[in-house]
């Protein structure tokens, strides 16, 4: 996971995204392309294209029944890997600071597993 943010329910996700990708470009000067899902309004689009000088990618909306999107999986898989983690699978935390922080320790103990199995 490159970048974080967890924002109080009361905020838009296109607005957490914006204030995510506006601190996150200085360190991720790769970064071509954004994948985000139709719930991005056109305004955070724009952002995007405009302050991060991004390409944006729009996933489209699933046909009838299952279906398979392009680069979508990623994302479902990093959050089935998230559920194995008791505290993550309900919002147990008062404050976002320690949500992101129980996130991130999931995250680098997926990493440390990965990079040195234990049997």
């Amino acid at each position: 996971m490159w970048a974080l943010s967890v924002v109080p329910a009361d905020v838009q996700d296109r607005d957490g995204g914006c204030w995510l990708l506006a601190a996150a470009r200085r360190w991720l000067p790769r970064v071509r392309e954004v994948i985000v899902d139709r719930g991005f309004s056109r305004r955070f689009v724009e952002f995007v294209r405009a302050v991060c000088r991004w390409a944006v990618a729009t996933t489209a909306r699933p046909p009838a029944g299952f279906a398979v999107q392009p680069r979508r999986w990623v994302v479902e898989r990093t959050f089935g890997w998230l559920v194995g983690y008791r505290r993550l699978r309900c919002e147990y935390e008062y404050h976002p600071e320690t949500s992101e922080a129980m996130i991130q320790a999931a995250m680098i103990d997926l990493m440390l597993r990965r990079l040195h199995p234990v049997d």
